[in-house]
């Protein structure tokens, strides 16, 4: 989790929504269902970014990664 200071911060979130992810998390309370809904949003969105790259990456198909291991 981060290492940030935690503030107090007022929102106005649906209450169905909010329930909903209470029931589908396990969380036991609001605070723990919303930073998990938050660190889930932030892991697809950076999941995401990372497929974008697919196809964009060159590389050499006779590469030989087990030759760099030689410990000679």
């Amino acid at each position: 989790m981060c290492e940030a200071v935690h503030m107090a911060t007022n929102l106005a979130i649906d209450p169905e929504l909010l329930n909903r992810a209470l029931e589908v998390s396990g969380a036991r309370t609001k605070k723990a269902a919303v930073t998990r809904a938050l660190e889930e949003f932030i892991a697809r969105r950076e999941q995401a970014r990372i497929l974008d790259l697919f196809g964009t990456v060159e590389f050499d198909e006779n590469y030989d990664y087990k030759a760099e291991r030689s410990r000679g």
